[in-house]
């Protein structure tokens, strides 16, 4: 019996092509209601249930051009699609596919759309009923898959200057943060948004005890004393797959880890910080609140676990060659 990736997909009609999102960096195809279709035919009524409600979950995986310039390499595709299908059980969604059956659609999305360079994938599940009032249970379920290429993000060459935000993080019994639900990111959206207005990058956001969580969209890691920390899993904070890389090159560098708590003051006081996560990999920050981090440039501890991260993820350091999927374009 056939299935859905052995089919062949429909190219893009010529409109499908001028799309402005083609201009954007978005790939010519999805996957969207069980097959691989254009882009521009990806599309759902203003009245889906999770464009009402942000009854969705999503997850963003990013794909690196290899060291031979012969594959993409995509990264800890595994334990993003085990934290995709957590978030998605979190909002009662079935899924269509497994985790092993997602890591297959992606690589054959990857290589459809046969974009050689660094591209991100986005899956997303959703409620996809038209039924209008909040719930979970007896709607319908929808998924998609669609792919940006990349190349043009500027590199982040400078640390950061964050504000602690005067929002607060959005706490498990509320809106559990561990997942990627589409609703908490208006969270992330007004934290933001607050520090950018201010003339800042981006924020540290508190959590409910008043306790240093991550910044607006990336798991937070300080160094004190030559030890790194970072807020444990149960500190309101998404489980990021990046942060799960880190604390594995830490391992692997005899670096003191220790997950705990970390006060405001901390910040203010500490040797290093750093954000990591799918869009900025591992960026230094040079000052909390216009203070200056250690000597406000960046550390060398963030240093070696930042050079690290490169080479795995480039596929210059082998024993690494785990955390990616090899995908080779025609």
């Amino acid at each position: 019996m056939s299935t859905i990736l052995d089919r062949q997909p429909v190219a893009p009609s010529p409109a499908a092509s001028a799309d402005p999102v083609g201009r954007v960096g978005h790939l010519p195809y999805a996957f969207f209601e069980g097959d691989i279709v254009p882009l521009a035919d990806a599309r759902v009524s203003v009245a889906t249930h999770a464009l009402q409600y942000g009854t969705s979950a999503f997850g963003g995986i990013r794909g690196y051009r290899s060291a031979d310039g012969q594959a993409v390499h995509l990264f800890r595709l595994r334990d993003h699609y085990r934290r995709f299908a957590a978030s998605a059980k979190l909002l009662r969604i079935t899924l269509p596919f497994d985790v092993e059956g997602l890591c297959a659609l992606s690589a054959e999305l990857t290589r459809r759309n046969g974009h050689l360079g660094e591209v991100y994938l986005r899956p997303f599940c959703y409620k996809a009923g038209l039924d209008l009032t909040p719930g979970l249970s007896g709607i319908a379920d929808g998924f998609a898959l669609f792919m940006l290429a990349i190349d043009g993000l500027p590199p982040l060459d400078h640390g950061l200057s964050v504000s602690v935000s005067s929002w607060q993080r959005v706490t498990d019994n509320a809106i559990p943060p561990r997942g990627k639900i589409g609703g908490s990111y208006v969270n992330a959206s007004l934290i933001r948004d607050e520090a950018r207005e201010h003339g800042f990058d981006d924020a540290i956001v508190l959590n409910a005890r008043g306790k240093a969580g991550e910044g607006s969209v990336s798991n937070l890691f300080m160094v004190r004393d030559g030890t790194l920390v970072t807020p444990p899993v149960s500190g309101d904070i998404l489980e990021g797959i990046n942060r799960k890389a880190v604390l594995e090159l830490a391992a692997d560098l005899a670096i003191p880890v220790v997950e705990r708590e970390i006060d405001r003051t901390e910040l203010y006081v500490a040797d290093e910080l750093f954000l990591c996560g799918t869009r900025m990999q591992i960026a230094w920050i040079a000052a909390v609140d216009h203070r200056a981090v250690g000597s406000g440039r960046r550390g060398p501890i963030t240093a070696r676990l930042a050079e690290r991260f490169e080479a795995a993820v480039r596929g210059t350091a082998p024993e690494y060659a785990h955390w990616m999927t090899r995908v080779e374009l025609p």
